[in-house]
């Protein structure tokens, strides 16, 4: 089978809550969850030997502004197990809001950390995405790096949507090792729609988007100097690598988000945390 149509997990509370799991803070319509990096690190160790949990996204600015037009992509992000502030423009709206042990949540970090605290518990984890190779190379720097890190399995998907054949296969192969975590390495929207439709489909515990972790942390792209992460501008260096690719990203859809935060934070324009049902065909 291939994956099937965006379940509807959750609802959203009074107020504009997720009814169970973290409390979130409203960004555009998307729902952020308010976490350190250490809480969502704790919450994702707490998967081992659990099946079917869900999946956790990673919200940056350009994802909750692409999300406003795109509903699909906007449900992924709030019927999530966790939606991560991944970005320094939503931490410093989270803090905003109230939250004030709320820290960046960085995809490529969280992949880090959970590897390495994972291994006290033989936490088992497979990866999905990637160009060709990479996966199979991010599994070698990884162990090399992480003593004693249970890799089970890795799976290098098609640059399109996956057959049901293919889908089968991945089944298959995700049911033999019962991984904990399957790490999800594709472009975003992609990637959480992905997750969205396959997750309960999959033996697993939870799926992870992390996008470029794939790529950092394989070697195959180099990441932002830490003081740019810091300050939010790895943007600055993302553009500076890849310009053709994401100039329209970091140029045209970060303004409209800053326009967009302003006219929500000073009531000018709201932006309800509704869920869109995806219909089936």
């Amino acid at each position: 089978m291939h994956p099937p149509d965006l379940p509807v997990r959750r609802s959203l509370g009074e107020g504009g809550s997720p009814s169970s799991g973290p409390a979130r803070f409203n960004v555009l319509g998307t729902g952020v969850s308010g976490l350190s990096l250490d809480e969502a690190r704790d919450l994702v160790l707490g998967a081992r030997g659990q099946k079917r949990l869900g999946y956790i996204c990673h919200a940056t600015a350009y994802g909750v502004n692409a999300a406003r037009s795109d509903p699909a992509f906007r449900t992924a992000l709030n019927q999530s197990w966790l939606t991560n502030p991944d970005g320094m423009p939503l931490v410093w709206l989270g803090r905003h809001h109230g939250f004030d042990r709320i820290t960046r949540v960085y995809g490529p970090d969280l992949m880090l950390a959970v590897c390495a605290a994972g291994r006290a518990t033989n936490l088992k984890h497979f990866f999905y995405g990637g160009a060709p190779g990479v996966a199979d190379r991010l599994k070698a720097q990884l162990t090399a790096r992480f003593p004693g890190l249970a890799v089970v399995g890795t799976w290098t998907p098609p640059f399109r949507a996956l057959t049901a054949e293919e889908f089968g296969r991945l089944q298959a192969d995700v049911a033999a090792v019962q991984p904990d975590i399957v790490w999800v390495g594709l472009s975003s929207p992609t990637q959480e729609k992905f997750m969205a439709a396959a997750w309960p489909a999959l033996d697993a515990g939870l799926l992870i988007g992390v996008g470029a972790a794939f790529d950092f942390h394989s070697g195959r792209v180099p990441q932002a100097p830490r003081w740019m992460q810091r300050a939010g501008l790895e943007w600055l260096h993302r553009l500076g690598t890849e310009p053709r690719r994401l100039w329209r990203r970091y140029l045209v859809q970060n303004p409209l988000f800053v326009l967009r935060t302003l006219a929500q934070l000073t009531g000018l324009k709201e932006y309800p945390m509704e869920i869109a049902e995806t219909r089936k065909s």
